[in-house]
């Protein structure tokens, strides 16, 4: 199967996240399983931080991924 990937934006550069996603997720079920996990990560700890919500992501399957952030492209596909 085709690795999936994940981007979790950020206005911060710096803070943008990739995330390999787990083959047993279908497609449409992604985003809001991420979103509920960081949600319960926010709501359990009001100090969290980047590790805090990895940490809970690779207990659900998903890997960090390291990446090197490129140049912004510039144009709109709009």
């Amino acid at each position: 199967m085709k690795t999936r990937l994940m981007i979790l934006p950020a206005a911060d550069a710096g803070a943008i996240r990739l995330l390999q996603v787990p083959e047993d997720f279908e497609e449409h079920e992604v985003y809001r399983h991420v979103t509920g996990v960081i949600a319960r990560v926010e709501e359990d700890n009001a100090d969290y931080d980047w590790d805090d919500i990895a940490a809970e992501l690779e207990a659900h399957g998903f890997e960090t991924v390291d990446f090197i952030l490129g140049p912004s492209l510039g144009y709109s596909d709009k």
